[in-house]
């Protein structure tokens, strides 16, 4: 199975909100983006709102020709704007408001019902549940167990891995996504991926789609939005799947 890129929008938001103004329009991104390579759109809707606001998701989901991938917390709050706007799918994530960027992955096992819920709510809607998990056996079988269709697995730990330890942390990802397939669960990975390190992660035969959005936003800088989604979509594309990694010898 090959890998495609789900385009995270959410730095345009970013750049936007440091002024308040009107630039650079997010709704232009997703165009873009889909055009030149991206398979999904993905914005993380946060209760405290620092980049993607209401209204864009609301826009997002009339422009969006792709899947629009809603990333949101398990607050009651966020979960009604999502029944609501009803995206294609939703990705269920922790969140703490003091934090920087999403620090690990949503612990279901250890609020499995207030997960169930939320993810049976969504499924009613006809949206496609994901929930953001480390690769751990106990995680993967709780979102099974809470009615996840997908899981996305958290490659922080692997993206952030020094080279004595990359080969451990990818091999947990690879165990995990296989773990993961045979419970009948669809594969996504993410967090942390740039142009450096995506093409391993691509080639695990069981991930479909990867989730990227601060390297292509900062790549973009230098070379232009529709150059950055460019290169990184035709990563993907070509990583092989019995390629030995420099990390791995």
């Amino acid at each position: 199975m090959k890998s495609v890129l789900g385009v995270n929008i959410d730095h345009v938001a970013t750049l936007r909100e440091a002024r308040k103004g009107a630039m650079p329009e997010v709704i232009a991104a997703a165009v873009i983006a889909e055009q030149e390579g991206g398979h999904g759109i993905t914005v993380h809707l946060r209760q405290d709102r620092r980049h993607i606001q209401d209204r864009d998701l609301r826009l997002l989901k009339s422009v969006v020709h792709s899947k629009l991938n809603l990333e949101m917390s398990l607050s009651e709050e966020i979960t009604a704007i999502a029944l609501d706007i009803v995206p294609d799918q939703a990705t269920l994530v922790p969140e703490n408001r003091e934090e920087v960027t999403t620090e690990g992955g949503l612990d279901v096992h250890g609020q499995i019902e207030r997960t169930r819920e939320v993810s049976r709510r969504l499924a009613a809607r006809g949206v496609i549940v994901s929930h953001f998990i480390d690769p751990e056996p106990k995680q993967i079988e709780a979102a099974k167990e809470a009615g996840a269709a997908y899981i996305e697995l958290h490659t922080g730990a692997y993206a952030n891995a020094r080279w004595a330890n990359k080969a451990h942390e990818y091999t947990k990802l690879v165990e995990g996504a296989r773990f993961a397939a045979g419970l009948g669960l669809g594969v996504n990975a993410g967090h942390g991926l740039d142009y450096l390190n995506v093409q391993p992660i691509a080639a695990i035969p069981e991930v479909e789609e990867l989730n990227i959005g601060h390297a292509i936003i900062a790549r973009a800088i230098f070379c232009g939005l529709a150059g950055a989604v460019r290169e990184m979509a035709l990563l993907i594309a070509g990583a092989g799947e019995s390629r030995d990694w420099p990390w791995k010898l």
